[in-house]
C-alpha cells in the first residue's frame, strides 16, 4: 500500500469508530477513492452494508446484519453531518417518558430532517425508521436540542427534540401512526414542560390539528404550567376538523376526539 493510501487509511481509522457508518460521500471527502472502497472491504477494514454505505467492524466481534438505530442516527448526525435529528415518541422515550410508550422491534425511530438519505430506510436497522420532513414548524431548529447522556463514543451526544416539541412532533401523528390512549399516558408524566417554549413552538406550529390537539390533552391533565398558556393566543383556526370516525368534537376546540376525550359537564356548558 502506498503512502498516501495508508494515510487515508489511518485517517479513517482514528475518525470512525468500531461499529459506526460512513458512507460514500464522507469517504470520498477524506480523499479516499472509489477503488480503494472495495479494498478495504476486501481486506476487513470496512463491510458493506447497503449501497455506499460502509461499517467499521469491531474488533473480535462476529459479523451481524443488525444493526442499532442508535449507533446508525449517531454516525449520521457525528460523522457524516447529516441535518437531521430523533423526535416524537422516540425523543420523548429517550427522556424519560418511555413508561407507556411500545417498546422492542414494533416501536418505530422517529427522524425529521429535510435531506435525508434515501438508504437510511434500506439498512438493517433494529427498529422501523420513519422519516418526516421539519415542515411542521416554522422555525426548523426551534426546541432541537443534543442529549449528552448518550455520550458514547468520543461525548457524541444524541441529537433530538427536546420533550416540548417531540410531544407536538407525535400529536402530529393522530390518528394513524400514534393513539390517542398512548399519547395521554405519556402526557400525564410530562409535568416540567416550559411554558415560553412551548409557547414559542405553538407560535411557529404551522398544523391547527397539532395546536388544538395539544391544549384538548393540556386542559385534561392541567399540568401546572398549562395557567401560563392562554390558548386565545395562539391561532387556532375556525370550523370543526374530524380525524377520523367514531370520536365526537371536542366542545371547546372543535376537533375530533375518542369519547372519553369529552367531559360530558364540558358538553352542557359549551
Amino acid at each position: 500500500m502506498d503512502a498516501a493510501r495508508s494515510q487515508n487509511l489511518k485517517k479513517l481509522l482514528d475518525a470512525v469508530p468500531a461499529g459506526y457508518l460512513v458512507d460514500a460521500a464522507w469517504l470520498l471527502s477524506q480523499g479516499i477513492a472509489y477503488e480503494s472502497f472495495r479494498d478495504y472491504v476486501k481486506r476487513g477494514w470496512l463491510e458493506r452494508i447497503t449501497r455506499g454505505v460502509f461499517r467499521r467492524p469491531t474488533p473480535n466481534s462476529p459479523s451481524s446484519n443488525s444493526i442499532d438505530w442508535k449507533t446508525c442516527i449517531l454516525s449520521m448526525q457525528h460523522l457524516m453531518g447529516h441535518d437531521l435529528h430523533v423526535g416524537g415518541t422516540t425523543a420523548l422515550g429517550e427522556q424519560g417518558h418511555a413508561h407507556y410508550l411500545r417498546l422492542g422491534e414494533s416501536a418505530p425511530v422517529w427522524v425529521y430532517g429535510d435531506n435525508v438519505p434515501n438508504w437510511l430506510v434500506k439498512l438493517p436497522t433494529d427498529a422501523p425508521i420513519n422519516i418526516r420532513s421539519r415542515s411542521l414548524f416554522t422555525d426548523p431548529k426551534l426546541g432541537v436540542t443534543q442529549d449528552n447522556k448518550t455520550s458514547l463514543p468520543w461525548d457524541w451526544g444524541l441529537t433530538l427534540s427536546t420533550p416540548e416539541r417531540a410531544i407536538l412532533e407525535a400529536m402530529d401523528e393522530l390518528p394513524d401512526q400514534e393513539s390517542f390512549h398512548t399519547l395521554d399516558m405519556v402526557f400525564e408524566s410530562l409535568t416540567t414542560l416550559r411554558p415560553r417554549l412551548i409557547s414559542d413552538l405553538l407560535q411557529a406550529c404551522r398544523k391547527i390539528k397539532v395546536k388544538r390537539l395539544f391544549f384538548v390533552f393540556a386542559d385534561r391533565h392541567d399540568h401546572p404550567w398549562r395557567k401560563r398558556l392562554d390558548p386565545k393566543a395562539f391561532d387556532l383556526g375556525s370550523g370543526d376538523r374530524a380525524l377520523a370516525q367514531g370520536g365526537r368534537i371536542h366542545p371547546r376546540y372543535r376537533i375530533m376526539v375518542p369519547q372519553d376525550f369529552v367531559k360530558p359537564e364540558a358538553e352542557r356548558g359549551a
